[in-house]
């Protein structure tokens, strides 16, 4: 029997989603407030990075619908959401995406379906927050007249390796009963769904990921400024100990962190953490560490025009790559905007080079875009290289830029200096 599928929010989470679905063969619906987007996708121009114009084809043609239109839950046998979870401005979860779209599920759910949510999120969101609002709004009860589930999204944008499909799905719910309709559901559009044993263990699984690699990625950082100091090749170090099978998994330093889920996630479980009377120091050091690396990098480059003899004060500084990981268009997060804000103090004058991005605001001032590779490299007094976008490694001719700072341990040469 064909399932009938809402998925609310057509994000970097819910577009791919509704893709997996629509060759899994349901009937889906895709739910958003923002008219563009779904103007866009009904004229069969994508937003986002994974899914491209053939991928949005093969959607419509299967019949896949995008609205504004909450009505569409009322026939829909499972209902997805996936909006977003930021932070607010005194770094506490957000959750009013979250509650308004609830809001929305609940003024249309019928007996008998299921309710996911996949947004991060802390542990205790799904029943203590999403579980009242679908109760009240709807006159139902949860795991009696509807099923209610807990599912993190595993998106990796630009991954051309592990997508949707090939990424074990965690799921679990309010009941065992909700648990398995919800894996009964996962597995029409995945191929591995792995049952845990509730909802806020669910929840937690996706913290505890983010927050495992943001650790890693700090003490990594941690172990580039050190290095430095010691003229110690960081990079070759962590090339020979990946050759270990056991016991190490090789993380690499960079600019900064970025994305939706390391920067964010953590600071959700920090504030669960504090909630109980609780400091995850591991946490909180590790974000501190991150947060000081786009001034680091900023020193990196003053000491490079020092070795050159020019000033900081009026270099061309040309930052190749500002999104927050290589070949995607994903700005969110990303350290080049702390490092812009950073060199511009410092007086320097700052331009990107970056064919994912049109456009480069930071702190309300459009950054100059260079759109020659060759120009970028004659130009600059000082090339920063954020994200190794294949654009730059294939044989683009930045490396033929006098003095190149490399946050990305992709060039050599005696014109570079690696972080």
């Amino acid at each position: 029997m064909t399932s009938s599928l809402t998925v609310i929010g057509l994000g970097y989470v819910g577009l791919p989603l509704s893709l997996e679905a629509c060759k899994g063969g349901l009937e889906v619906v895709g739910l958003d407030t923002d008219q563009s987007v779904v103007s866009g996708l009904a004229d069969g121009v994508s937003h986002i990075d994974d899914i491209d114009s053939t991928d949005l084809a093969k959607m419509l043609e299967s019949g896949f619908l995008a609205t504004t239109d909450p009505a569409c839950i009322h026939d829909s046998d499972v209902v997805v959401i996936c909006v977003p979870t930021p932070l607010d401005e005194d770094e506490t979860p957000d959750l009013g995406a979250v509650k308004a779209a609830t809001m929305t599920v609940s003024e249309h759910l019928q007996s008998g379906s299921l309710v996911v949510l996949e947004s991060t999120t802390y542990p205790g969101t799904t029943e203590d927050t999403v579980r009242p609002l679908l109760e009240e709004g709807s006159g139902l009860t949860a795991g009696v007249d509807f099923s209610l589930a807990y599912s993190p999204e595993r998106i990796d944008p630009g991954n051309p390796e592990w997508g949707l499909r090939n990424t074990p799905k965690i799921v679990g719910g309010l009941t065992a009963d909700c648990t398995e309709r919800a894996v009964q559901f996962y597995e029409k559009i995945v191929d591995t769904v792995v049952p845990t044993v509730g909802l806020r263990e669910a929840e937690f699984a996706k913290l505890l990921e983010n927050t495992y690699r943001h650790i890693n990625i700090a003490l990594i950082n941690e172990m580039a400024v050190f290095c430095h100091e010691l003229g110690i090749d960081l990079w070759a170090s962590v090339d020979a100990a990946e050759t270990k099978p056991f016991g190490f998994q090789a993380f690499r330093p960079g600019p900064g962190i970025g994305g939706h889920c390391i920067p964010i996630d953590p600071n959700y479980l920090s504030w669960v953490a504090k909630r109980v009377g609780y400091r995850l120091r591991f946490v909180e050091l590790a974000q501190e560490v991150s947060e000081r690396m786009p001034a680091y990098v900023a020193r990196r480059t003053q000491d490079a025009l020092n070795r050159l003899k020019k000033p900081m004060n009026g270099s061309h500084i040309v930052l190749a790559g500002v999104t927050y990981k290589a070949n995607v268009s994903d700005q969110r997060e990303t350290p080049a905007k702390p490092l812009v804000a950073h060199l511009r103090r410092m007086g320097a004058d700052v331009s990107f080079i970056d064919s994912h991005v049109d456009s480069f605001v930071v702190a309300g001032s459009e950054v100059p875009r260079i759109l020659d590779i060759g120009e970028a490299a004659r130009s600059a007094d000082v090339v920063v290289l954020l994200q190794a976008h294949d654009e730059f490694l294939d044989s683009s001719g930045l490396g033929e830029a006098d003095c190149i700072l490399d946050t990305s341990g992709k060039f050599t040469g005696d014109n570079v200096d690696r972080l």
